[in-house]
């Protein structure tokens, strides 16, 4: 095989918008160029204020991108990719071009039957333990993609983390314009993109450990409070440039979808990285070499569902 051909286009973009994006923008085009796929940026879809950088749509497109390479992996067609092909300043995330033909890996299949069941959940996990062989999964999970995934162990770690995460929360609490940029990406109704409020957690209770996003007024069930002591997990990457960023994405998705496939329910706590000076303290707290991309938390808990997406049609470049 030596181009990919528009079936395997919708194939990779009906893949690649399952991806999770901050407040579920969505900030990703696909198109067929030269018998390649391409995963692009779309800049309409940056959030001015709470991603003026492009981190977020990078981390996004990111993970766009691995879903669609299970997609062409899982009928055969795996492909060869580069990131960032035209420069960081271009908005080609990434180009897949056709590799050799071959089956799917046992774990390919898993990992890509994951795509359409992996959603974020902001509900109150269970207090059972994740068992080591799964914690392991998930710190090979995200060096399969070039990242590293540090599981916080103990309540001292934790509860500095917690410290951290809170801290960088009242900070955008405080910010009018990113509270104002949120509120206009939650909805009551029906919407292929944005955050149903019914997908918020509940209003937080002055003993909850970790911030969790509400977008409603919705209280929680009595006796139903959040793990005393949940599974947090840091992602991170080697370095910050931009393809480090795309790159991070693809390991975090990676790590989802192994969580996934293992039964659990996940959430991304983006607070502590979206504030700077909480993402250089959690660097340093961690005392390892590379820099911190996103914190999840991670364990067993109730289905929830997936928010919606918006067409093919929308997302496809002619």
């Amino acid at each position: 095989m030596t181009t990919y051909d528009s079936a395997d286009l919708h194939r990779a973009a009906a893949a690649g918008i399952r991806a999770p994006s901050l407040h579920n923008s969505q900030p990703w085009l696909f198109r067929l160029r030269d018998g390649a796929i391409e995963i692009l940026a779309d800049r309409t879809r940056q959030l001015p204020v709470a991603d003026s950088g492009g981190w977020a749509v990078r981390i996004a497109c990111g993970a766009a991108t691995l879903n669609a390479r299970l997609a062409l992996t899982a009928v055969g067609t795996p492909a060869q990719v580069i990131l960032l092909p035209d420069g960081s300043r271009s908005d080609v995330i990434a180009r897949l071009t056709p590799g050799p033909q071959r089956p799917p890996t046992y774990l390919e299949q898993d990992l890509f039957s994951a795509v359409a069941r992996r959603y974020s959940t902001r509900r109150p996990f269970w207090p059972d333990r994740v068992p080591a062989e799964v914690r392991v999964r998930l710190i090979e999970a995200a060096r399969a993609e070039n990242g590293w995934l540090e599981l916080l162990v103990g309540m001292t770690a934790l509860s500095g983390f917690a410290e951290l995460a809170q801290s960088a929360d009242r900070v955008l609490r405080r910010d009018f314009g990113y509270q104002a940029e949120m509120a206009g990406w939650v909805h009551l109704g029906a919407a292929p993109d944005g955050v149903p409020a019914t997908a918020g957690a509940p209003v937080a209770e002055p003993h909850d450990l970790l911030p969790q996003r509400s977008f409603s007024e919705r209280r929680r069930t009595p006796g139903h409070d959040f793990e005393p002591e949940p599974l947090v997990a840091i992602l991170g990457s080697a370095a910050d440039r931009p393809v480090d960023q795309v790159a991070a994405g693809q390991a975090l998705q990676r790590v989802l979808l192994t969580a996934t496939d293992a039964g659990l329910a996940s959430s991304m706590i983006s607070q502590p990285i979206e504030v700077p000076a909480a993402r250089d303290q959690l660097r340093r707290s961690l005392g390892r070499r590379g820099t911190p991309q996103m914190a999840l938390r991670v364990g067993y808990g109730s289905p929830g569902r997936p928010t919606p997406r918006r067409d093919l049609a929308d997302v496809i470049l002619p």
